[in-house]
């Protein structure tokens, strides 16, 4: 798997984001033979679409499935900038959450809609559909995918993608109770004994205080919720915009210190284009 984007609520760039990086989220599963699977659609999409074309050619025909979390603006904006699906050919279905006012495709089409985007979905030259799913369990090739609801501000998913004896859990956004210590059981049950969980840890305990009911959690938090399931690793996500390369180096270090910490195999913060072997034990 691959980070593409590891950034929360907007893109960021200058010199001081240059080791993390500056897109927003967006996270590539992979099996053998199989096209990749991928998490939220957010800036990070971009450099995604330019990897598989490197691999697959310019001309080869892509088809794409990825898994949306909630449609803030952050996990969606990278949809119109993936040139897999920008040309004649390419595909992507989209799995999403349900919405309360119209389908997942027209509430996007509210959305991606001039005059705040020069185009809508449909005019993009390969095909985009749209499917919601809540707490469903949906085979992609060999891999299977559990979706299921986790706290967020609006209608928000987790995942877990189980294929070739690994698994990974995938709670990037994700409401942690102001203290910090209850667990939702769906969130729970997304991380149970995970080979990899990337987790939210936009917040630090202070900015927490102060941003409680934002939807967020903190590095401990996160710390605590992959301990607890018995997750193998943890992949801090979602960093907050305002963390420079050396906050995030100094929030990891304080992670790493955390009591939970010492119940897992490794504490990594995502970098963008890191690549983990979740086959390596």
């Amino acid at each position: 798997m691959t980070f593409y984007g590891v950034r929360g609520s907007c893109p960021c760039s200058g010199e001081q984001y240059v080791r993390y990086g500056g897109n927003t989220a967006c996270v590539s599963v992979e099996t053998a033979h199989e096209p990749p699977i991928v998490l939220d659609l957010g800036t990070g999409l971009r450099p995604l679409g330019h990897d598989i074309e490197a691999r697959h050619g310019i001309d080869a025909p892509v088809d794409l499935t990825a898994f949306l979390t909630h449609l803030h603006w952050d996990h969606i904006i990278g949809l119109p900038f993936c040139r897999p699906v920008l040309r004649l050919g390419g595909t992507m279905e989209i799995f999403g959450p349900p919405q309360e006012h119209g389908t997942l495709g027209e509430v996007m089409d509210r959305v991606v809609v001039p005059p705040y985007f020069p185009v809508q979905v449909g005019d993009l030259h390969g095909k985009v559909t749209f499917s919601e799913v809540s707490d469903d369990v949906v085979p992609i090739g060999s891999a299977k995918v559990t979706v299921r609801r986790v706290p967020h501000v609006g209608t928000t998913l987790g995942f877990r993608i189980d294929a070739d004896g690994c698994s990974v859990a995938y709670v990037s956004d994700h409401q942690a109770p102001r203290d910090r210590s209850v667990i939702a059981d769906n969130v729970l049950e997304l991380c149970d004994r995970a080979d990899l969980v990337i987790h939210d840890a936009q917040y630090t305990e202070e900015e927490f205080a102060a941003k409680a009911t934002w939807g967020h959690s903190t590095f401990s938090y996160a710390v605590h919720v992959a301990a607890e399931a018995g997750a193998r690793r943890l992949a801090l996500f979602h960093h907050d915009p305002v963390h420079t390369d050396d906050d995030m180096d100094r929030l990891l270090e304080t992670s790493l210190g955390h009591p939970g910490a010492s119940c897992l195999h490794s504490v990594l913060a995502a970098e963008e284009g890191m690549s983990l072997d979740l086959a390596s034990r």
